[in-house]
């Protein structure tokens, strides 16, 4: 078709009314469908001209950087382009006449913050007879987040598997000599027991207790710490099984918003003390899932419990449930101190925590009831403002078409 239309350009004063007509038509119709085109990708494209001034842009283009209108040809593009960091990486490469791939930065597209991925290269045009030359830019923007996500999902399941073999023998190994000591530390005390009696119940003349009895006291005060020591690495120990284990999950049909309720209840003197107001905006007619009450309960309570240490001078706890295509999305949100972006990529790493006495397995577990019931969690966080944790649960097929079905 193009080269119909030169061909018409070409003899444009020899041809009649009519025949110039069908070209007009031509001509336009071929840039309605390129139009088109551009318009139905994935993707965003602009075009600038050799004075970087912006003369095209799809659609897709327009949300992502955001640009509200422009005229073609009126303006460098990075004074049409919404975002500050976008504008002057823009900026910079086009004035510098660079190629630039894949350069990614962050930006809030739809009440989201969004991973963009941004690329410049110059737009070679060939002429007939004459050498190739630079007739512009081509600039091509992609929203990279979803991938992003993926990608950190695959990393944490991976980091999961490389501790299962790890995990059997570092399990056995611990457990075994605390079992050992628990038994040894309950016959030190009983034998301290029959010291005690020897030594006689009642203190000296002077109000003093006796020498022997007094050091049989410390001893067993420190044999006690000794025992309070091993009951916590045991319970690292039961963290550490529970995040590497298959799980046995007892999945049964009900009602999430019905558990989230029974936690806001549970934690109501906990929020009360630490100066938490909990709001509910539970999704009404909410369709029933298949899920684990104990395991779920545990997951979406050591959500609630971060996210109250979250907020050491008080603030909102956000308990919310909707409907997210063919999903059940429950949002955990808070007020408090947000993540910091060099915390929020390790997260769910096993072992990382912030906290003095975390053990670091409190994310790694949600991570793997989530996975365990086929569904994802996704974090969006402003550090300084606050966190939203959002797990998303499939509704079973039944009441997947139910949603849809005539009423």
């Amino acid at each position: 078709m193009r080269q119909f239309i030169k061909r018409a350009l070409s003899k444009l004063d020899k041809l009649t009314p009519h025949q110039m007509q069908d070209a007009f038509l031509s001509a336009t119709g071929e840039i309605g469908r390129l139009e088109t085109v551009l318009d139905s990708l994935s993707m965003g494209v602009l075009v600038c001209d050799t004075s970087h001034n912006l003369i095209l842009a799809n659609k897709y283009a327009l949300r992502l950087l955001p640009i509200n209108s422009f005229e073609q040809e009126s303006e460098p593009v990075w004074h049409l382009i919404g975002d500050e960091k976008a504008a002057a990486f823009l900026e910079k490469t086009l004035m510098s006449g660079d190629k630039a791939e894949d350069w990614e930065f962050s930006s809030d597209y739809s009440g989201k913050t969004r991973l963009l991925s941004l690329s410049v290269w110059p737009m070679v045009e060939k002429k007939p007879g004459s050498q190739p030359e630079v007739s512009g830019s081509l600039i091509h923007v992609i929203d990279i987040t979803e991938k992003r996500n993926r990608e950190a999902r695959m990393r944490r399941m991976e980091n999961l598997a490389s501790l299962t073999t790890l995990a059997a023998g570092v399990a056995h190994e611990i457990k075994n000599p605390l079992g050992s000591l628990a038994i040894h530390v309950q016959l030190v005390q009983k034998a301290l027991g029959a010291c005690r009696a020897l030594c006689g119940g009642e203190p000296a003349g002077n109000g003093k207790k006796s020498e022997p009895r007094a050091n049989l006291e410390t001893i067993d005060r420190y044999l006690s710490v000794v025992d309070e020591e091993i009951e916590r690495l045991n319970q690292i120990v039961v963290d550490f099984l529970f995040a590497v284990r298959p799980m046995d999950l007892e999945l049964r049909y009900g009602d999430i918003n019905v558990l989230l309720k029974e936690l806001a209840e549970f934690v109501c003197f906990e929020l009360k003390k630490a100066n938490v107001e909990c709001v509910l905006d539970l999704a009404e007619n909410l369709p029933f899932i298949d899920f684990d009450q104990n395991a779920m309960k545990q997951a979406l309570l050591n959500l609630i419990q971060n996210a109250i240490a979250a907020m050491p001078d008080g603030g909102k706890l956000y308990l919310i449930t909707d409907i997210q295509d063919a999903d059940i999305r429950i949002s955990i949100a808070d007020t408090g101190t947000g993540i910091s972006d060099e915390n929020f990529t390790k997260i769910f790493e096993p072992y990382f925590t912030t906290k003095a006495t975390g053990s670091g397995l409190g994310l790694t577990m949600v991570f793997k009831v989530v996975r365990e019931h086929h569904g994802e969690i996704n974090v969006n966080s402003t550090f300084g403002e606050g966190s939203v944790f959002s797990i998303t649960l499939p509704i079973p097929q039944k009441e997947t078409r139910l949603i849809g079905a005539p009423k």
